[in-house]
């Protein structure tokens, strides 16, 4: 049987790698890719032409070559610091095409919050590809994380190394000051669960416990846009469909619990949706009739979490 052809990828960028006085060329390739997702373009509904965009000078109105512009940095409202292309490329970091390996550290020992984009780093020609070889190897054998610097995009990313398959697989890592502080979000006073709520919560994840596999999580968004784009194409009326709330009236934690389990790990993903817009919209009409007979006044009283959902 034939090997199927695949079409070469394109380096995102190329440099080396090093490791003390150890060097060799490295090319980075994007590890993901989203070629397949639905892109639109703006119409124009009465022309059916696509919409094209100028650039625009915001004070005199008039249309401006892309090819003419620079980059500015505002340092006060409508002054600028203008920097043109050979002044930023006068701006030259070492890891601009060299990947220096730092230090190396326990993969664990990284927040997951921290971890940003994967790349693919291999060796690039024959010349090096022994020091590579070996630079992989010896992080493969005592089970650790490289750390060190690349400039992608004109800006510089600390990323981590580690052996994938029988090249290295390079991560990008968000900074410090990238990461917000989850206190603004996440409310550090929350109640005490019931113990025999809490018991039922935990057998449902057991009996739902599995082992991850991406190739059960499909993007449901995108294949229901496809479908629209197929249907309208073929001239097919799109019509929405209420959620079907027959079956979802409950409204007490402990029963949606024990229900769960009965099921044998609760109900299907379409039901939980329609769940949800079931109880959103009874609790809009609750809300509604509160106000209406002036007892939205004693919102702020005590309420008991088992009748609370």
């Amino acid at each position: 049987m034939a090997k199927t052809q695949h079409k070469a990828m394109k380096p995102t960028w190329e440099g080396h790698l090093r490791l003390s006085l150890v060097t060799c060329p490295v090319a980075l390739y994007s590890a993901t890719e989203r070629s397949a997702d639905v892109h639109f373009n703006l119409i124009n509904p009465k022309t059916n032409n696509r919409i094209k965009m100028q650039s625009v000078d915001a004070g005199t109105g008039d249309v401006v070559e892309r090819s003419d512009l620079v980059r500015g940095f505002a340092i006060a409202k409508n002054k600028y610091v203008l920097l043109d292309k050979e002044e930023l490329d006068a701006v030259k970091l070492e890891s601009t095409r060299i990947i220096d390996i730092e230090e190396f550290v326990d993969a664990a020992t990284i927040d997951r919050i921290y971890w940003d984009e994967p790349y693919y780093l291999a060796p690039q020609g024959k010349t090096g590809i022994d020091a590579f070889a070996v630079i992989r190897a010896a992080m493969s054998k005592q089970k650790k994380v490289a750390l060190g610097r690349v400039v992608l995009h004109t800006r510089e990313r600390v990323c981590a190394l580690e052996p994938r398959d029988s090249g290295i697989l390079l991560t990008t890592l968000r900074s410090h000051d990238e990461i917000r502080d989850s206190s603004e979000v996440f409310d550090r006073h929350l109640p005490k669960p019931d113990a025999r709520m809490l018991e039922i919560a935990e057998k449902i994840i057991d009996q739902q416990a599995a082992k991850f596999d991406p190739t059960h999580f499909k993007d449901r968004y995108e294949d229901a846009l496809r479908d629209l784009i197929a249907r309208k194409s073929k001239g097919k009326p799109v019509v929405s469909t209420a959620p079907d709330e027959s079956d979802e009236k409950v409204v007490d934690l402990m029963e949606a619990l024990r229900r769960s389990l009965k099921g044998g790990g609760g109900p299907s993903r379409d039901k939980a949706d329609r769940f949800i817009a079931a109880r959103s919209k009874a609790g809009k009409a609750k809300k509604k009739a509160a106000t209406k007979s002036g007892r939205h006044r004693n919102a702020a009283r005590p309420f008991d979490l088992a009748k609370a959902y």
